[in-house]
């Protein structure tokens, strides 16, 4: 399968830096497949799980905020760079912090008293739920 060039950067430096055939990641408004050839693209990203393929091989991350841009070079090649706010791959979660951090959420959800507080703990929970899928927990 025909590869494309993707830079997956976070505040923390660079995730990845090389070829890839496929990236699936989670949009504000959705998934969404990038394949080498893409049309040239711009969106924010959501929180879930990224799904990143490189010589057949899938690997999983934990990715919420930020950016995806896909541009094509004067020869039509495609460039994706994704800079999200945390990108974490699925081998460095620490499952047992995720399933307190998803328990605490849930605990801060129940005994929310407005509109922000609820919003608050349900970004939080999001988040632990994110990182727990990516890590296959």
């Amino acid at each position: 399968m025909e590869q494309f060039s993707l830079q997956i950067v976070t505040p923390d430096g660079v995730s990845f830096s090389g070829g890839a055939e496929r990236l699936v990641v989670r949009t504000i408004e959705g998934d969404v497949c990038i394949l080498a050839n893409h049309v040239q693209y711009l969106t924010a990203l959501g929180t879930g799980t990224a799904r990143v393929t490189v010589d057949g091989e899938t690997r999983r991350a934990a990715c919420a905020g930020g950016m995806l841009a896909v541009t094509r070079d004067s020869g039509g090649k495609s460039s994706v760079r994704l800079a999200a706010t945390t990108f974490e791959w699925a081998e460095d979660i620490d499952a047992a912090r995720a399933q307190r951090a998803k328990e605490r959420a849930e605990e801060l959800l129940q005994h929310a008293h407005d509109r922000h507080e609820q919003s608050v703990a349900q970004a939080r929970l999001n988040r632990a739920l994110t990182r727990l899928g990516a890590a296959g927990k």
